[in-house]
């Protein structure tokens, strides 16, 4: 049917036209629907023997929950929790509950995006701009980014790190470990400061982040700090081996928290030292001589190599070859 209306629509400043992604969202509310049906048949079955004295299902379906908007990667989307009903529940007997794995009762936003929540806040992004940076994405006014309740996920946030920097550390033990301090601008003070961080190596070969805190720089205070927290927790065993760069804080503050840790300089942070002192042009020859070096089978084979590189090197580009060999 024509309209004989001559009033033409125009799109509004804040509204995006994305037939895509309108197909996207429509397929996922169809398919996270069929999932959750499905779900919940699948937990049916398996309570299916159970009955009531009578005979009759103990579980049976008991409709749906409210609409509710989820968030998304690609928006809201519009959801319905299926309900189950325990009809033998009361007394002593124990109620048989049905919780959906993808639809979790109080779930407002999927796990990737609480994921990147907390990335965005510490990335610079106010409490009072998430709905704005995300509108487009979220849809508009991006329900549940509100500056209350993004504060009260901070809170959340802030209470998860003081639980972890709490945990009892007695029954873990780390052969290696990596040291590194990475420098931090955003939602810091004006100068930037330095998050200290540090990786473990169990005997089974697993990585772990085990311990972080932002330090004055990388100074052996801030290092000794860390590194007695650690211990005060519970970690009795010292680890065989540490690995970090060249800062001298980290080092001072190993020999006198953990005295029996060999010391291994990073070999990436090394190869970017040395290279630093040679122009561009020889730089990819020299990297591979480094790569023979640090991938030696054996410490013979290694001072040969090392040997071999300052005899390329050493008549022209002294400061690199004494950035090698000084430790």
């Amino acid at each position: 049917m024509t309209s004989s209306s001559t009033v033409i629509s125009l799109r509004q400043p804040d509204a995006v036209d994305d037939p895509l992604t309108a197909v996207l969202r429509s397929g996922a509310r169809r398919l996270l629907a069929q999932a959750i049906e499905a779900e919940a048949e699948a937990f049916l079955a398996t309570m299916k023997g159970v009955q009531l004295p009578d005979g009759r299902e103990r579980l049976v379906r008991h409709g749906h929950g409210p609409e509710r908007l989820v968030q998304t990667g690609i928006g809201s989307v519009e959801l319905q929790r299926v309900k189950l009903r325990d009809r033998g529940a009361g007394g002593a007997t124990e109620r048989i509950r049905f919780t959906s794995a993808i639809l979790p009762r109080w779930a407002r936003r999927t796990r990737s995006l609480d994921a990147l929540l907390p990335i965005l806040y510490l990335r610079g992004v106010s409490m009072g701009d998430f709905q704005e940076a995300l509108g487009a994405l979220l849809g508009k006014d991006a329900p549940n980014l509100s500056p209350s309740v993004v504060a009260r996920l901070r809170d959340e946030w802030q209470a998860d790190y003081t639980r972890w920097q709490r945990r009892d550390l007695s029954a873990r033990r780390y052969v290696y470990i990596w040291a590194d301090g990475v420098y931090l601008q955003a939602r810091m003070e004006p100068q930037a400061e330095c998050m200290l961080v540090l990786i473990g190596a169990t005997p089974e070969g697993k990585k772990e982040l085990l311990g972080f805190q932002v330090g004055v720089r990388e100074s052996t205070q801030s290092w000794r700090e860390l590194l007695v927290d650690l211990k005060a927790r519970g970690l009795a065993v010292a680890p065989e081996l540490a690995t970090g760069d060249g800062a001298l804080g980290f080092w001072k503050a190993l020999e006198e928290v953990s005295p029996t840790t060999r010391h291994q300089r990073c070999t990436v942070h090394k190869t970017v030292n040395v290279l630093n002192k040679l122009p561009k042009s020889v730089q990819p020859g020299a990297k591979q001589d480094l790569r023979e070096i640090w991938q030696a089978p054996d410490r013979a084979t290694a001072e040969a190599a090392v040997a071999t590189f300052a005899e390329k090197f050493g008549a022209k580009y002294e400061k690199a070859v004494t950035c090698l060999v000084r430790d």
